[in-house]
């Protein structure tokens, strides 16, 4: 009996100009035991075609076309009140964001109860008791102590345990996945998808995967299905998709998956007499515990040196320091005790005009280009302002100034009077390095500059940032949990975890001979796909 069976599947979204088709006739099938990855980039239609698959028709689209069989039961068209009895039962829902899916107000042994109640369990103790027993399959094992925590209490990779544990509480014969591991530390995503993995041993439950992850779904899924504009660009054995024979598409996203690529590493960095663009010595951030509580050792006694014109990564798991130590550098954060030189300043103690001349030599792009624009400016007068800001150029002048680096990131003039709501992603990210440029800076810190992007445009802007370090002779302290990531584009790693340093060095001795076993764990769960790409 299959266990997801979709077919000839079309959607689309009613907006103002009309419907847009958001999936045009895909078929999806899943055996018991199987794990099939859909996969695309954003706006390829995954999502919308998994919820809308088992009944979980978005908000503003409409089913046009298709049919939905679920354990051998046709679903097509059923109301959501009939939806009710098999979601939980039949078909397990694991969503992306913990944070957004979590009911902050209650304990999570109370939320994965619900599942449970809303099925007919009304004995409290029974329900305690399976609770209980669900925390512990997934890997929190003070059960008693979990069911009482509330979200804000608990990790990412924590919570995201927790939907694990709701979602099979009635052993579904179907387990959705979606992007449930993209916000993911790399040690918690293997945990999570090696659990992932273990239901669908011991329960031979069938697994959809929907990621634009391609090493994820390389590594993990039987089959693969790539979507592309709603449609279906290839499906079939992974070791088919991914191989010689795979369309035009899918070959763009394997050359774009740093997981899925033969290893180069930069050349070693050549010996220079000149004074490094950043010097951190014995660096220590303490801050203040609540209530009384201990005061909470961020950054512990770390020391690196980055040489000019070089990019130097710092990784780690999340609450390892790496952002902290970033903040420091760029005077956004005083430190405890120790030195921070950048561009030949001394940070500790800057204020007023000093700060200011930092703060032009020492450029910052964040993570999130959503957050990170102002949205009521085009993008023009964005890159324009931060040269009015230093005084660099007068208003003609900073927005001729920005048009030329609008174009250098490769923003047509067409674009430039647009607002950030109206660009993609990856081209809301270029406009934030073209911000982060237009001051001349020596010093360029990128937090997760590429972590929220798809592959292609990853690729696209790793590529952009090697060729603007070349032309302007910048220097990158670049932040990242991607190992991938780190050894396309870094010279030089400090692997960080709890705010102490494990090891620093160049990329290549890091990643091929590495010297402590905190790293060799990171390295080994970087996604092992054991293809051969070509």
């Amino acid at each position: 009996m299959t266990a997801l069976d979709v077919r000839d599947l079309a959607v689309a979204y009613e907006t103002r100009r009309g419907q847009v088709l958001a999936v045009d006739g895909i078929d999806i099938r899943v055996e018991p035991g199987e794990a099939v990855a859909l996969v695309g980039e954003t706006g390829s239609g995954k999502t919308t075609a998994a919820l809308t698959a088992i009944g979980l028709l978005p908000a503003g689209a409409v089913r046009l076309r298709g049919t939905t069989s679920v354990g051998g039961q046709d679903i097509t068209g059923w109301s959501p009140r009939r939806l009710q009895r098999i979601l939980g039962r039949d078909i397990g829902l694991i969503p992306q964001d913990p944070t957004a899916s979590l009911d902050p107000l209650k304990p999570v042994g109370s939320q994965i109860g619900e599942v449970l109640r809303i099925h007919g369990e009304r004995d409290k103790a029974v329900v305690a008791a399976e609770v209980a027993a669900l925390l512990g399959r997934v890997g929190l094992k003070d059960a008693a102590r979990y069911a009482r925590a509330y979200p804000h209490e608990l990790s990412g990779g924590q919570r995201q345990r927790v939907l694990i544990a709701g979602a099979i509480a009635l052993r579904p014969g179907l387990i959705v996945a979606d992007e449930s591991t993209s916000a993911l530390d790399v040690t918690v995503q293997r945990r999570v998808l090696d659990l992932i993995d273990d239901l669908r041993r011991e329960d031979g439950a069938g697994i959809l995967f929907v990621t634009h992850d391609l090493a994820v779904a390389a590594e993990r899924a039987d089959r693969i299905i790539v979507l592309k504009g709603g449609r279906v660009q290839d499906s079939g054995p992974v070791h088919v998709v991914l191989g010689r024979d795979a369309g035009a598409y899918t070959q763009a996203l394997v050359a774009n998956a740093p997981a899925l690529q033969p290893v180069v590493f930069r050349p070693e960095p050549v010996a220079s007499a000149a004074p490094p663009a950043i010097r951190v010595a014995g660096l220590v951030k303490r801050f203040p515990g609540r209530q009384g509580s201990p005061d909470v050792l961020a950054v512990d006694d770390v020391s690196f040196a980055v040489a000019r014109g070089t990019t130097h990564a710092i990784v780690g798991e999340s609450g390892s320091g790496k952002s902290t130590v970033a903040r420091i550098a760029l005077g956004l954060e005083a430190a405890t005790s120790g030195e921070v030189t950048v561009a030949g300043t001394t940070v500790a103690g800057l204020r007023g005009r000093s700060l200011r001349d930092l703060h032009r030599r020492a450029q910052l792009v964040y993570q999130s280009p959503y957050a990170s624009l102002n949205p009521s400016l085009s993008i023009l007068e964005t890159v324009a302002e931060p040269l009015r800001r230093f005084g660099l150029a007068g208003r003609a002048a900073a927005r001729a100034q920005a048009a030329a680096l609008l174009e250098r990131v490769s923003l047509k003039p067409e674009l430039h009077d647009r607002r950030p709501r109206e660009l993609s992603g990856g081209q809301r990210q270029r406009v934030a390095i073209a911000r982060a440029l237009a001051p001349r800076p020596e010093v360029v810190v990128l937090d997760e500059p590429v972590s929220a992007l798809d592959v292609t445009v990853q690729a696209q802007i790793l590529t952009l940032l090697d060729e603007l370090q070349q032309e302007f002779g910048l220097t990158y302290l670049f932040i990242s949990h991607d190992l991938a990531v780190v050894r396309r584009i870094s010279d030089t790693v400090t692997v960080l975890a709890h705010g102490r340093v494990q090891e620093t060095g160049t990329t290549a001795d890091v990643f091929e001979r590495p010297a402590s076993d905190y790293t060799r764990v990171l390295l080994d769960a970087i996604p092992q796909p054991g293809l051969t790409i070509s």
